[in-house]
């Protein structure tokens, strides 16, 4: 497949609430702005959220939303304290695993977000 770049769209319910969280929280930068979706910038690609999801006050299982959105930092510690002074609630600040650590949290409608500190046996670890 010849592609350009690669997009995830993320359907809300709380659209302005998931607006502001990706915008204002997690300091993405807007690409595009539609009636109905916004778009933001991501490395390689984009992330669309868009109207017409369902939303849930808890971390929405598996079964409601098979997909987590996942940013691999360099620094796990800089990236949690940074983000706890922009509002973030945490629900795991620190899982430690073979193949690196995670951080968990959720925006406003509920959807999963790990920012992940990854070394050389993880999974999505590359050699470039």
């Amino acid at each position: 497949m010849n592609f350009r770049e690669f997009g995830l769209i993320l359907f809300v319910e709380e659209y302005e609430k998931c607006i502001k969280f990706y915008r204002d929280v997690l300091k993405l930068s807007i690409r595009n702005i539609k009636e109905s979706l916004v778009a933001f910038d991501l490395p390689n690609g984009y992330l669309m959220v868009e109207k017409g999801g369902v939303g849930s006050v808890q971390e929405k299982q598996r079964e409601q939303n098979p997909t987590v959105l996942r940013f691999d930092v360099e620094s796990l510690d800089t990236e949690v304290k940074r983000l706890e002074k922009n509002g973030v609630l945490f629900m795991h600040k620190n899982l430690e695993f073979d193949w690196g650590a995670i951080s968990v949290f959720k925006d406003p409608d509920g959807n999963r977000i790990e920012l992940g500190e990854i070394n050389t046996s993880s999974g999505s670890y590359t050699s470039n």
